[in-house]
């Protein structure tokens, strides 16, 4: 078999000699005070646009693009200085991302999803088959590296850059790989949540209909929750219920990556068999955390009153969407214009290709499943 190589941003750190304890901590302070200011515009545009024509515009734009935006300028700035390759390990968007689906676990309700989504869950299986089956397919068609498009693939038809991270844990992917893959999911995401409503109701859907397919589609979950507040209370109850389901099944996808490509693709001719002790070393340990947090949150809603429960899950939720906006601005910290040169036009036409069959699967399969849905 192969050797495994690690990616994890540890490893990365201990690997450049030049890097320091100052200037890991200077780049986490960099990101932290990035972070607060992220927060601030999340909060006040809408405040500030409240009495103008773009009221509807700034409440629809979530924390994702300011972080990504101000991350990015923060990049623009740290290159002129010559200070970003120096700060640069302290840009942990691996561990920010991890920390946020481990606490995104405690938002998924499994008792909600067994007994009251059954629509959402057969969805939710169908469209990542043929969502991820294809992306994957057409991936290897243009030649892509077996881990961008295990990253891409997971992206695209799950839940965006948290299924990417899970999959990179399970893949070994290399960071730039993650961030790239992070930033098609922003870049499609965006126009989604002004797009899929309106050609919800273009189509005539059903509030039903229309939110199974923004939660079906949108790869964010903060992207859903503004698509689906645009095309209306109903939708966005079950935009959030589809999305849901999909953020479940994150760590089957995971599961299923690790004994691919530990058994099948880093797995060279002739060599042995990998042991479970291998298979144990390339698992991302982080997708047990969001089990673990998803069990844990269901039994304790079951345990306190309905009040104490969403008051309780709004705080682990507001502190998840702390570490995503860090993870976020991160991204844009360690974005590459090189990168994306250097990949060229094939992982684009990819995740854009999957993008519409996802858009055509999911219209197709929302139709069937919730035309006759009644809350």
């Amino acid at each position: 078999m192969a050797e495994v190589k690690t990616t994890s941003e540890t490893a990365a750190v201990q690997g450049n000699t030049r890097t320091t304890g100052a200037d890991i901590a200077a780049g986490v302070l960099l990101v932290l005070v990035l972070g607060a200011l992220t927060r601030f515009f999340d909060t006040q545009v809408p405040q500030w646009a409240a009495d103008t024509p773009l009221k509807r515009v700034a409440k629809t734009i979530e924390y994702p693009v300011y972080a990504i935006a101000i991350g990015l300028i923060g990049n623009v700035v740290l290159g002129k200085l010559g200070l970003r390759d120096r700060l640069s390990a302290g840009f942990r968007t691996e561990s920010f991302i991890k920390t946020g689906v481990v606490l995104l676990g405690a938002s998924v309700n499994l008792k909600i999803l067994v007994t009251a989504a059954a629509p959402a869950i057969v969805q939710a299986l169908a469209l990542i088959t043929i969502v991820f089956g294809f992306t994957w397919w057409f991936g290897g068609v243009l030649g892509l590296d077996d881990k961008l498009r295990a990253l891409l693939s997971s992206a695209v038809s799950i839940c965006g850059v948290s299924a990417a991270i899970a999959a990179a844990g399970a893949v070994q992917a290399r960071r730039e790989q993650i961030a790239y893959a992070a930033s098609l999911v922003i870049i499609f995401a965006l126009p989604s949540i002004f797009l899929l409503p309106w050609l919800a109701d273009l189509l005539g859907l059903s509030d039903a209909v229309a939110g199974a397919w923004i939660g079906g589609n949108i790869d964010t979950t903060a992207a859903v929750a503004a698509a689906g507040a645009l095309a209306g209370e109903e939708s966005l109850q079950i935009a959030t219920i589809v999305k849901t389901t999909q953020n479940a099944l994150i760590g089957l996808v995971a599961i299923a990556l690790t004994a691919w490509f530990a058994f099948r693709v880093d797995r060279t001719p002739g060599a042995a068999r990998p042991s479970l002790g291998e298979f144990w070393v390339r698992f991302p340990k982080f997708v047990l955390g969001f089990v673990a947090a998803s069990i844990i949150g269901t039994l304790y809603l079951q345990s306190v009153d309905k009040k104490t429960g969403a008051a309780h899950i709004a705080i682990v939720n507001d502190l998840r969407t702390w570490f995503l906006i860090l993870a976020f601005v991160s991204i844009g910290l360690e974005f590459s214009l090189r990168g994306l040169r250097e990949a060229g036009w094939r992982p684009i036409a990819v995740f854009g290709s999957a993008v519409l069959v996802n858009l055509v699967a999911g219209l197709g399969l929302s139709v069937l499943l919730f035309r006759d849905f009644a809350a």
